[in-house]
């Protein structure tokens, strides 16, 4: 069964309390990489209610569930610069993203070429990351502006979070050796968490501030989040309080709409289930451990009564925990996650990925014409939210369903054109030929 294409380790935050857990290539005999032209997402449709109970617990509290006292920001125009040695899609991706940080979210922001900036992007190995951070895909860290300077003040006040009183020089650390896409996601995650909330929820089904990872670029929902966040009635050193108090004119004027629309007041997210979810999509312990960690999550998303993306969340952690031992068995968790995502707004994404799934399933049984009917619906979200890895998967798989259907010139153009993405999404040729084979390997007429 394929894979779901999702970064498991979190971004979040990284102190000497807090950890982050979230190329340039020879030249290429595959055709170009390809890349997105920008995206447009939408605002949320959200009760102002809701918005703003997501926004404390956002800003007011780190994902290790440590509280903190104030509200921290930049509070003068933002510069950004990069140093290291960054791949060639870092740049583009960047004025890209400062772009949208000015225009969506209102932010003073712009990129620099000086010797000091407020945040500063160091580009640099996976390995020296995982020397210092061991669990680490990138981070984010306070009052320092390189790895180098990060090691020596790791465990020292300097870099705790938690007594900020202002965000005035802040380093990202990304690799310069993964994929395009893995360095642009994370790009997004670290910028946004350096500009903005530290914490992430599971109960938000449409935010880069979700452990799921299924959104790896900022959505409508982050964008009206940081634009809050800069918001002239807000300074750093706010109390919880005091920000409670000046959300709902805060948000009346960002999100007029939210005015009328009615709250949700979605249950907090128990810890017990988020450390099974992590269990089980791990990789540190025993298949039993796994399944019993999944099946724990699923009762506790019963338990909690939810019929949202969370309760879809533990039955799609339990088709991963099966899909090598039991397909039958994993197609059925694969159903139910579909099922509680088609009842949830805001989870197209999450679709697009459980379709990976199920068309996958599909293939290996023979049923094009089923397979090309889950893929469909779902080509447009990939594009939408510039997912490359997920998009050439689609594609992918719908060329082995044409292959199932005998449409085999068809069959050959969208390999074609998945092969675009897939540089994008998932780097260098041996990486895209292997992502090639993997799927060719699952068309029963290939065996």
């Amino acid at each position: 069964m394929l894979p779901l294409v999702l970064l498991l380790n979190a971004c979040v935050p990284a102190s000497q309390h807090d950890v982050a857990t979230r190329a340039n290539f020879a030249t290429s005999t595959l055709p170009p990489m390809k890349n997105f032209a920008g995206s447009a997402p939408k605002a949320p449709i959200r009760s102002n209610n809701d918005l703003a109970l997501d926004f404390i617990e956002l800003s007011f509290q780190m994902e290790s569930g440590r509280e903190l006292p104030v509200l921290t920001r930049f509070e003068t125009p933002i510069t950004v610069r990069v140093t290291g040695d960054p791949t060639l899609t870092l740049g583009p991706d960047l004025t890209s993203l400062i772009r949208r940080l000015r225009n969506e979210a209102g932010i003073d922001i712009q990129q620099t070429t000086a010797s000091q900036a407020n945040i500063t992007i160091q580009a640099v190995s996976r390995s020296e990351i995982r020397q210092v951070l061991p669990q680490a895909a990138c981070f984010v860290a306070p009052n320092v502006s390189s790895l180098a300077e990060y090691r020596k003040a790791r465990r020292s006040p300097k870099t705790d979070w938690g007594l900020l009183k202002a965000r005035e020089r802040l380093a990202i650390i990304l690799p310069n050796d993964a994929s395009p896409q893995e360095v642009r996601d994370c790009l997004h995650e670290e910028l946004a968490q350096a500009l903005g909330p530290l914490n992430d929820l599971y109960r938000l089904p449409d935010s880069v501030f979700n452990d799921d990872n299924v959104h790896t670029v900022l959505t409508g929902f982050d964008m009206l989040i940081l634009r809050t966040y800069y918001d002239p009635a807000l300074r750093s050193g706010m109390t919880r309080g005091q920000v409670a108090a000046a959300l709902p004119a805060i948000l009346a004027r960002n999100n007029p709409r939210g005015l009328q629309r009615s709250a949700r007041f979605a249950t907090r997210t128990p810890r017990a289930w988020s450390k099974s979810i992590q269990t089980a999509l791990g990789r540190a312990v025993s298949e039993g451990s796994r399944t019993d960690a999944a099946q724990n999550a699923i009762r506790i998303a019963k338990a909690m009564g939810w019929q949202d993306h969370r309760r879809a969340f533990a039955h799609y952690a339990m088709g991963r925990v099966l899909q090598t031992t039991d397909p039958k068995a994993a197609h059925r968790q694969y159903q139910a996650a579909e099922q509680f995502y088609a009842n949830t707004p805001g989870t197209n994404l999450h679709r697009a990925y459980v379709a990976t799934q199920l068309s996958a399933y599909a293939i290996t049984r023979g049923d094009g014409a089923s397979a090309l009917r889950l893929i469909a619906p779902h080509v447009k979200t990939a594009k939408a939210s510039e997912n490359a890895a997920l998009l050439s998967t689609l594609l992918l798989l719908r060329s082995e369903a044409l292959e199932l259907e005998n449409r085999h010139a068809e069959a050959r153009s969208v390999r074609l054109d998945s092969i675009g993405w897939a540089r994008y999404g998932f780097g260098p040729d041996w990486a895209v030929r292997a992502k090639l084979r993997e799927i060719a390997s699952l068309n029963p007429l290939k065996d």
